[in-house]
């Protein structure tokens, strides 16, 4: 659907939605509106990749159902399926894919494996921050061509809620050279990992919720995993002492994800019902995770002030940006839907930096001023 008919649908939505409840007083307007909600009467299944006490990305599918019965009068439904009662965090593509499962929530570079032109719908290493990448997905295409690319699978996808710049990782050790990297055993999925693996390190996709388990146990050296509200309450700052700020993710857009065939099925005032939740969710999970970003740093450090907090060095990020152009352009070359991605995001990067350089950046250095 495009964004023109996404923005019509949701209009209408909302607006019969204002009507009925501006008359909700007369008992002929909640008869009519009753009447109007009662076809048909929807029940589905929604799995997420998440254990169901990591709430910040558990809330936008709990979120989501509970929009869904509010503005049907109960008539759809959607049951969650955390990772814990899946047993398969991981497994949330082909769950929804073979019609398991009508949605899901996950991460799209995730599935790199089955198709590498998902990746760039979570993030880019050196790419768009969270406010650029989401006019990237409604107004410039994003959104066209993420479901381009999942329609083959018999899939949609749309943005599922976003955590906002994220951080570069725990480490047991510190890393003062690229030497320093050769031969750890790191988490850290999508293009990333890939970047990682040609200057050394050997990149490993645990399930979330098994990630403090693999570094307590030495199953892995360092892992990636969001940001300080979520990584403290993981607890790695009681093993890994270094927490080294981003490069690869900029931005983390989880995913819902829709068994095509059974969201074309609904009635239309349904699928702009869902579309419209979808949206809401997916900017409430950002207004979230700023929020407690930010309160969580506010007392991190001096909590925790045996964790060494930093950039990596400067000849590191370096040679992470050269692999980051190469990987891209090795992926590009093979997969023609990853570099029509690709390109339009740079395209919609090269302009965005300048204003985002000259407004937000100009912006912060003269607030810290």
């Amino acid at each position: 659907m495009s964004r023109r008919q996404f923005i019509r649908n949701g209009a209408l939505t909302a607006g019969a939605l204002a009507l009925a409840g501006c008359s909700s007083d007369k008992p002929e307007a909640v008869e009519a509106r009753d009447e109007a909600t009662a076809a048909p009467k929807v029940e589905w299944r929604l799995a997420t990749s998440w254990p169901a006490n990591i709430k910040l990305l558990q809330n936008a599918a709990a979120r989501l159902a509970e929009h869904m019965a509010a503005m049907t009068n109960g008539r759809f439904t959607i049951a969650i399926d955390p990772a814990s009662k899946t047993k398969a965090p991981l497994g949330v593509f082909d769950f929804v894919r073979e019609g398991q499962y009508q949605m899901g929530h996950s991460a799209s570079y995730y599935w790199k494996g089955k198709d590498a032109a998902t990746q760039p719908f979570t993030t880019m290493p050196f790419g768009l921050n969270a406010q650029e990448q989401a006019a990237w997905f409604w107004y410039g295409g994003g959104v066209e061509l993420m479901n381009e690319v999942y329609a083959k699978h018999g899939l949609l996808s749309y943005p599922g809620g976003n955590t906002g710049v994220q951080m570069g990782g725990w480490f047991r050790r510190e890393i003062r050279s690229l030497a320093d990297l050769r031969g750890l055993k790191m988490r850290i999925p999508g293009l990333a990992g890939e970047i990682l693996a040609r200057v050394g390190v050997n990149p490993v996709n645990v399930p979330p919720g098994e990630l403090y388990t693999a570094l307590e146990r030495n199953v892995i050296d360092a892992l990636e995993w969001i940001n300080p509200y979520l990584d403290e309450s993981m607890g790695f700052q009681q093993i890994a002492k270094y927490y080294y700020t981003v490069w690869h993710e900029p931005t983390g857009e989880s995913q819902f994800l829709l068994n095509k065939s059974a969201f074309e099925a609904l009635p239309v005032n349904y699928q702009s019902m869902l579309l419209v939740a979808m949206k809401e969710c997916s900017f409430d999970m950002l207004c979230e995770s700023v929020y407690h970003n930010a309160l969580t740093w506010s007392e991190f450090q001096a909590q925790h002030p045996d964790v060494h907090v930093g950039a990596l060095p400067d000849d590191v990020m370096a040679e992470l940006r050269r692999q980051t152009e190469l990987v891209n352009a090795e992926i590009a070359s093979e997969n023609a839907e990853f570099a029509a991605v690709l390109d339009s995001q740079e395209q919609f990067l090269a302009a965005a930096k300048e204003w985002t350089a000259i407004s937000e950046q100009n912006y912060l250095d003269l607030r810290e001023a």
